[in-house]
Formats: C-alpha cells, sequence, structure tokens
C-alpha cells in the first residue's frame, strides 16, 4: 500500500499536469515493474480507485483483476454530474478545488481544520480511530503535499473530454458505499456499464469509508474476488 506521488514522503512535484492520470497510471505499473509483477491485481479506493480504473483501462495487459471502491471512473464523472444535479452538488468542492491558492489556505489554516471537518463530516462517527486524523495531518504537513494533493484535481481540467469512454477488459469488482456523501450510485452504475467482465456490490449502511467501516463485509468480497470470482455480472 504505497503513498500515491504527492503523498506523506513521496516525491510531490508542484507543476499540475505531473498529476495526469496517465502519469499516475503509469506510476502504478512501474511500481509493480521494480518488483518484478507482469501482470497484478489492483485495489483501490478514492482516488487510488480513480486511478486503478485509468491503470486497467489503458493497461489492461498486466492487470488479472482490479477492485475499485468508491472511486468513479474518469471518463463517466463529469457526464454523471452534468445529467444529476444533485451529484453535481455533491462535486462542487471538485469546482473550488480548481482555485489557486485558496483551496490551500482554507483546508490548511489551523491545522488543517477544514480538512479534518471534510473528512470528519464524510464519514459515521466512529469511523476514523482515534488518533487517525492526527497521523493524517503529519503526512499533509510536509511541504507542498496539500497542493499536490489537490493538484490530482486540478489536473483533471487538463483531460481529453473528446475521445470515447475508456472500456475495462480486466474482470472488474466495483464496491460502492450505500451512504457515500460525494458519489451516488449512479455513478457506479455508468463505471459498470463500462466494463466488459464487471460486478457491482453496494455496501449498504457505509460511508464514502467503507473499507473502514464495514471491514469484514469488504476484505469479504474482495478476498472471494481475487480468488476465484470471474467478476461476470
Amino acid at each position: 500500500m504505497p503513498d500515491l506521488r504527492g503523498y506523506n514522503t513521496s516525491d510531490a512535484p508542484q507543476d499540475v499536469g505531473a498529476y495526469h492520470l496517465d502519469t499516475l497510471a503509469a506510476d502504478v505499473v512501474q511500481l509493480a515493474r521494480s518488483y518484478g509483477a507482469d501482470r497484478f491485481r489492483l485495489v483501490g479506493h478514492d482516488w487510488g480507485a480513480v486511478i486503478a480504473w485509468w491503470v486497467a483501462a489503458r493497461h489492461a495487459e498486466r492487470i488479472e483483476k482490479v477492485v475499485v471502491m468508491d472511486g468513479p471512473h474518469p471518463d463517466v464523472w463529469s457526464a454523471q454530474a452534468l445529467r444529476h444535479p444533485t451529484q453535481a452538488l455533491r462535486s462542487t468542492y471538485v469546482a473550488f478545488f480548481q482555485l489557486p491558492w485558496v483551496p490551500e489556505a482554507t483546508l490548511g489554516a489551523f491545522d488543517f481544520a477544514g480538512l479534518r471537518a471534510m473528512m470528519a463530516g464524510s464519514a459515521k462517527s466512529d469511523t476514523f480511530e482515534p488518533g487517525a486524523l492526527d497521523r493524517y495531518v503529519e503526512a499533509w504537513s510536509h511541504p507542498g503535499r496539500l497542493t499536490a494533493m489537490l493538484n490530482y484535481y486540478r489536473a483533471l481540467r487538463e483531460r481529453d473530454t473528446g475521445a470515447p469512454p475508456a472500456r475495462l477488459t480486466p474482470p472488474t469488482l466495483i464496491l460502492w458505499a450505500g451512504d457515500d456523501r460525494f458519489l451516488e450510485r449512479h455513478v457506479a452504475e455508468a463505471g459498470l456499464a463500462l466494463c466488459d467482465d464487471g460486478r457491482l456490490v453496494i455496501v449498504d449502511g457505509a460511508s464514502h469509508w467503507l473499507h473502514l467501516e464495514q471491514p469484514a463485509r469488504v476484505n469479504a468480497e474482495i478476498l472471494g474476488f481475487l480468488a476465484g470470482g470471474d467478476g461476470r455480472r
């Protein structure tokens, strides 16, 4: 479970272009190559899931199976927001993150009080164990890391939106929280429609942080899929 570029003690280039999805996907493939893995299984949550979608779409020959948890397929996110006003409202933070400097000042002030509040507000009351958000703050506090994290969102505007949506050929399991504050169910269903060999499982009663709130259920779904399930609908 590596820190992605820009996070914690990983390198954090400050240029927005350094966080293009093609680059982020290449990071994952290169990491696998460094371990001698020609083919591998990939599990991702949130931005990890967004990247996992893209690795599976752009480097299908390297992927045996992929699990994505509460992260949209990059080619459906904007379209779903345009079609569903309630999803557009849930995604307003993405537009806010496009502003220069203001998000950093807002989220990072007073020992990251704004970002702490955003995390806590997206979860159930007992999702994060005592001290967990303090450890997050320590990671966010490394120089340049908050800007790097926001650059993930800022790089989205540099994508080619005229290309056809990218399909996935590897077996794909989509785990989706029933009570996600940021993403509605139709976003997962739109991603599923782009899978040649996909299955969607809704984890009812879970927030965006489903793997922290229902670890036994989520781990069982993942291990069962990786061990035997072929991913078909």
